[in-house]
């Protein structure tokens, strides 16, 4: 429901109330968004969150760094490698990629670990509140109280109806006397751990990266082989021919030779 129809509601139910009603209607309102800043544990619990939120984000970028290494990897092996272990190869990646897309939702998501734990935080102090703001408005006979920092548009509030103090002062006097446990949601929530099969994937990864340096290497070796091979046959190639025309010259020389010396001797 939008702000604005939820105030229409609101100011309908108040007009219906106070026509029905002998006395005024009394009003109050709490700032929630206040009594949370006003709450230690819950301020140490949220530093908590945000370390753990970090953690998840690096996590995340550390497994994009990962999967544009791989294809960069790829990109620069493509010449080594056949139209099957290239395929396998970009298979592997797009897995890894939706397995990392998938971890991203997991903890971030709509329904992932950021928005749970952030409620499991939140509402030990909620309802901490909501009990106290129902003994403040039976005590003292309002008849409405508000969440300023709710969706309810509030153009305009008073001061003077503000209980925000009066739920901290109500909250802190339960504790005091043991009504409440001080022990952060967050601490008793427990951690997801790290998808088992994204990190199996990876591993496997790991693995067949190896595998696949080893052979790249193995090739490498075959190809460096090869073209010595080629080399030798080469400049052995060459050498016969030099050696056939040098042969072949030197023959030449002799039966020139021989012709003069012939020609000398009829004279």
């Amino acid at each position: 429901m939008k702000p604005t129809t939820v105030l229409l509601v609101l100011l309908l139910s108040i007009g219906s109330f106070c026509v029905n009603a002998q006395r005024g209607v009394r009003i109050g309102y709490v700032d929630m968004d206040y009594i949370l800043e006003s709450v230690q544990e819950y301020q140490t619990a949220n530093e908590q969150l945000a370390k753990r939120v970090q953690k998840w984000k690096v996590e995340v970028e550390e497994q994009k760094a990962s999967i544009a290494q791989m294809r960069s990897d790829l990109a620069a092996e493509k010449v080594l490698l056949t139209k099957e272990l290239i395929q396998e190869r970009e298979d592997e990646i797009n897995a890894l990629e939706l397995q990392m897309k998938d971890y991203q939702q997991d903890r971030f998501g709509p329904q992932g670990d950021l928005v749970r734990q952030r409620s499991q935080l939140v509402k030990p102090i909620q309802d901490q509140v909501f009990n106290a703001v129902q003994e403040i408005a039976a005590n003292k006979k309002f008849d409405f109280v508000f969440d300023k920092s709710a969706d309810v548009v509030m153009l305009y509030s008073d001061r003077r109806f503000d209980i925000s103090d009066q739920v901290l002062r109500s909250i802190n006097a339960t504790r005091k006397r043991g009504g409440v446990n001080e022990n952060s949601a967050l601490e008793k929530y427990e951690e997801v751990e790290p998808d088992p099969e994204l990190l199996e994937r990876q591993q496997a990864y790991e693995q067949k990266k190896e595998d696949r340096a080893a052979e790249i290497e193995q090739r490498r070796a075959d190809k460096l082989k090869e073209i010595e091979a080629r080399k030798k046959a080469y400049e052995e190639r060459r050498k016969k021919m030099l050696e056939e025309r040098e042969a072949k010259r030197q023959e030449k020389l002799e039966e020139r030779a021989k012709l003069i010396e012939e020609r000398k001797n009829s004279n």
